[in-house]
């Protein structure tokens, strides 16, 4: 009989990471359409398209105390619930800003090309629920926004780790305004889990604010 000698590759070891990427991708994606494709064909729905500005930063001992500026855009349904709810499934491109503290160098010295400015590309899906307060003009929402990271440029280190893991889960609250087809929200968003992927006890959590203007279809 003749042994059998596996060996492990580098290779291997990206493509099975990509791999379990992949099916978190489809799983989030999955959820997304479960929920929309349900609620949808027992309610009344809306489309539409939004877009507007992030306010974030990052809190960890290796970055600035300081908000920073980025956008979202995309898509959303208003799915109908009653006379006094509204679900809100959403789909957007998010990106989010941050500055590396100059101390930085003597947390992480292989930090890829020393660039202090970094920004987070992430495709979110929220999921809000909206409790109308004054008829269809104001709106109470609160629910959570699943992230999955998808650039990479400015978040890795010179040995080809990650610096930042794939995914990213938050818990949203706000106020919506209703004006015709208009739609004008206002939200606070904080990140519930640690979105560093460094191995050591620094935890990075994401928060910050979302300013919008949507238009139904």
């Amino acid at each position: 009989m003749y042994g059998i000698i596996l060996e492990t590759f580098p290779g291997q070891i990206s493509l099975t990471k990509f791999l379990k990427s992949i099916h978190m991708k489809t799983k989030l994606l999955l959820l997304f359409a479960a929920i929309f494709v349900s609620a949808a064909s027992m309610a009344q729905f809306h489309l539409g398209i939004k877009g507007g500005a992030n306010i974030t930063k990052v809190d960890g001992k290796s970055f600035k105390d300081e908000f920073r500026y980025g956008y979202h855009l995309g898509g959303f349904a208003e799915i109908r619930m009653g006379n006094k709810f509204v679900l809100q499934p959403e789909v957007l491109f998010n990106q989010y800003a941050t500055r590396l503290d100059s101390s930085f160098k003597n947390v992480y010295q292989d930090v890829f090309d020393g660039n202090s400015n970094i920004k987070l590309n992430y495709i979110s899906i929220p999921i809000v629920l909206n409790y109308k307060l004054i008829g269809s003009f104001l709106s109470l929402q609160a629910g959570p926004q699943f992230g999955i990271l998808i650039d990479q440029s400015r978040t890795t280190l010179q040995n080809g780790a990650d610096a930042f893991k794939k995914g990213d889960f938050s818990m949203l609250a706000g106020l919506n305004f209703k004006v015709g087809p208009m739609r004008i929200n206002g939200r606070y968003a904080i990140g519930l889990n640690n979105i560093s992927d460094i191995t050591d006890d620094n935890k990075w959590n994401s928060q910050g604010f979302q300013l919008s203007v949507g238009l139904a279809l």
